[in-house]
């Protein structure tokens, strides 16, 4: 396993990008917009930069990595990698098409791995002639940092996929582990559910989203509040998964909030837009940002 392709340059994907290639992966960074995979490389940088910085990393690391990475705009020179991680939107019909046409250019045997956080693995795989090699890799935000990597296993995900990927996941410093393919998965089942309730209690006037967050930061060490975190992840997001929840999984847990449907509908998406349900346009929001 030398190289790695990823499809997608935004916040997931320029951050796997970026924990391969510091793993020693050739890397090839991919997106159909040229400006969205030039802000993943600039991204890339700025973490990089922050932590040679902080100490953390030397000059020598930070031009090893980058110099690991290739963009490019052509999804079809992706197909001669040997592990091809989709960090595409949360859709399944656009991932199951991105996989078709990465077999259709070429016969090699790569590995395809979704960094989806709730869809189907075993849905994905139905659009792939060797479904035994289509798995799950759900990397969390923000990549570089956080140490959780889900291998999710579809029903025809082989073990030597699975072991493949957790291989390269723990070459990656992260710690892997390994669920059945069930809607939600481990991770986004128990987070969506906290999200949600927490959005339900700034509905409810129980407390600010500030106060709520740093009742979860503190009261439970938690690294950041959960409407923190949705902010950081994309309202819009939260949203399309909390709407597969609840209609794959039949639970009132998962109805998604009339607060969380208002905020998308106005087009405050979280950092990305600069509001949702903190204002990142101030100094505050960028402290808090950078805690």
């Amino acid at each position: 396993m030398e190289t790695i392709a990823v499809i997608g340059a935004g916040t997931m994907g320029h951050g796997i990008a970026q924990v391969a290639a510091a793993s020693g992966f050739r890397v090839l960074l991919n997106d159909v917009d040229r400006e969205t995979l030039a802000r993943g490389v600039r991204a890339i940088e700025g973490n990089l930069a922050k932590g040679i910085k902080l100490g953390k990393l030397a000059e020598d690391d930070r031009d090893r990595t980058l110099q690991h990475i290739h963009g490019t705009t052509n999804l079809d020179e992706c197909a001669t990698a040997d592990l091809i991680i989709e960090a595409a939107p949360e859709k399944l019909e656009l991932k199951q098409n991105i996989l078709r046409q990465l077999e259709t250019v070429s016969d090699h045997p790569f590995i395809f791995a979704s960094n989806t956080s709730s869809l189907s693995i075993t849905e994905i795989a139905t659009a792939s002639r060797r479904p035994e090699a289509v798995v799950g890799m759900h990397f969390f935000n923000p990549v570089h940092i956080m140490r959780l990597v889900e291998i999710v296993v579809g029903k025809q995900t082989n073990d030597e996929t699975v072991q493949t990927v957790t291989s390269v996941g723990s070459k990656m410093r992260k710690e892997p582990i390994i669920v059945k393919d069930v809607p939600g998965f481990a991770s986004s089942r128990l987070g969506v559910v906290l999200g949600l309730e927490a959005m339900r209690m700034v509905e409810q006037g129980v407390a600010s989203a500030r106060d709520i967050d740093t009742a979860m930061e503190l009261g439970y060490n938690h690294p950041m509040g959960p409407l923190k975190l949705t902010d950081l992840v994309g309202l819009d997001v939260r949203l399309n998964i909390a709407e597969y929840l609840h209609r794959e999984l039949g639970s009132e847990t998962f109805r998604p909030p009339e607060v969380l449907r208002r905020l998308v509908s106005e087009g405050k998406l979280g950092k990305k837009t600069g509001q949702g349900f903190y204002d990142w346009t101030t100094e505050d929001a960028r402290r808090a940002q950078s805690s």
